[in-house]
């Protein structure tokens, strides 16, 4: 009887122990994914300018600063807008239009141009001009000059970001280069015209 009662005490001392000491699945606490805030503002690309020029038409022989008959000088305001498909490529279009005259001409020009750019520091970038457009001079107070040419244009320039999606510029454009007319201040002749443009632009 004592062999049994042991037995039996045994069984149920094991049985504790294993009830005790078995296996328990840990607890998992569940993952929460945080989505990541993307803070960065989006550009589209596009933007517009405005710019006031010096411009100077004048005989081929002679430079942008001669003093001398053969060359007149008008002022310009220059409307510009473009698309930066990227910091090193952007297509840009342009229209200047005379609002102050020197002596003999008013004058327009538009131009198409592919602008190679880049950035030298973050907010300096220098650019290049180059394409395709049209140049118009008439005269005035009884002057003959009528130009009408369409031709390569090229340029080179420099811009700098002053607070965002704004930035000043300045750069030179040849606008027509030994263009032959019997109708400017000496006949015949062969004419060029090329502007500095100081300006503005604004990206969206």
């Amino acid at each position: 009887m004592k062999n049994i009662t042991l037995s039996v005490l045994a069984m149920m001392a094991i049985g504790n122990i294993s009830y005790a000491g078995g296996d328990i699945a840990p607890v998992v606490e569940p993952e929460v994914t945080v989505p990541a805030i993307n803070e960065s503002v989006s550009e589209s690309g596009f933007y517009v300018g405005l710019g006031v020029s010096a411009v100077s038409t004048r005989d081929s022989g002679l430079d942008f600063f001669s003093e001398k008959e053969g060359q007149d000088r008008t002022g310009d305001i220059a409307l510009l807008a473009g698309y930066d498909f990227n910091q090193y490529i952007a297509v840009e279009g342009r229209y200047m239009v005379s609002i102050a005259e020197e002596d003999i001409l008013e004058r327009s020009s538009w131009g198409i141009y592919v602008k190679p750019q880049y950035p030298v520091y973050e907010d300096f970038k220098v650019y290049a001009l180059l394409g395709y457009g049209g140049f118009d001079a008439d005269g005035i107070d009884g002057s003959t000059v009528n130009v009408d040419e369409t031709s390569f244009q090229w340029g080179i320039g420099a811009s700098y970001e002053v607070m965002d999606n704004i930035s000043i510029f300045v750069d030179y454009l040849n606008i027509a280069n030994d263009v032959e007319t019997t109708t400017f201040i000496t006949s015949p002749s062969n004419v060029d015209s090329d502007a500095i443009t100081v300006g503005m632009t604004y990206k969206f």
